[in-house]
């Protein structure tokens, strides 16, 4: 088996480091990731400049590129063929509800599944993880299910892991992903220069994270695991905008 993995904490971080070496286990793991953090790049790909592909000492490929750069690097151009899965990871931080449109953890996985390859993310919900052991043994896990029983079709799999030890987590839940309320307001700072300046605001608790949901699974100690999927036409309004389009 054959598995390409990203990220978006960049090649360097601890996550993708324990998840390579869990899923070295199942198959043959080719490691392409950024160069830097990269963390809420989402699907952006850079079109404006080439990119360039480097090795470090480790064995990891780096590219001054987003996450959604990476994978679509390695697929199409990279590799000499097509991996039999994506997985992207450990993230530093979960990815649920409204986390997955900005993720670049989650875009480099949506890549993936765009090309064609069954793909998972796997986030590890904690601001201060040192050990990220449990959730890559949870990708592990995913990818040998995977090999016993393919799916028929490319998937696409976000995965969020308590941080607890692997012994103690309770098992893993299918979820819907839940919602965010609104972010905090950006916080405006002044710079030695005098120049005001914004940061983007910490995101927002739980609106819903009810029975069913990625939020609700993981505060009761399971794996949430939701399927995503990418067609954003919302069908159910196609009746009354074409009304509303006819006014």
């Amino acid at each position: 088996m054959r598995i390409l993995v990203s990220n978006d904490d960049g090649y360097f971080a601890p996550g993708i480091a324990a998840l390579a070496e869990a899923l070295s286990a199942v198959g043959d793991v080719t490691v392409v990731a950024p160069e830097r953090d990269r963390s809420g790049a989402s699907n952006s790909l850079t079109l404006d400049r080439p990119l360039s592909l480097r090795r470090s000492a480790n064995g990891f490929y780096f590219v001054n590129g987003t996450p959604t750069d990476c994978v679509h690097l390695a697929v199409t151009g990279m590799l000499d063929h097509l991996p039999d899965m994506v997985v992207s990871g450990v993230n530093h931080g979960a990815n649920m509800g409204d986390d997955t449109i900005y993720s670049g953890t989650v875009a480099a996985a949506t890549e993936g599944y765009l090309l064609g390859v069954p793909s998972i993310a796997v986030s590890l919900v904690s601001k201060a993880a040192t050990d990220f052991s449990a959730a890559a043994r949870v990708a592990r896990d995913l990818a040998e299910r995977f090999t016993r029983a393919p799916f028929q079709q490319p998937v696409l799999l976000n995965v969020n892991v308590p941080d607890l030890p692997y012994d103690d987590l309770k098992g893993t839940r299918i979820t819907r992903l839940g919602k965010r309320h609104k972010a905090e307001p950006v916080i405006r700072s002044v710079t030695p220069r005098n120049d005001t300046v914004y940061w983007i605001g910490a995101a927002g608790q739980a609106a819903d994270a009810g029975d069913g949901t990625d939020f609700n699974a993981v505060s009761d100690g399971f794996v949430s695991v939701t399927p995503l999927q990418i067609d954003l036409t919302h069908n159910g309004l196609i009746p009354a905008v074409g009304e509303w389009i006819r006014k």
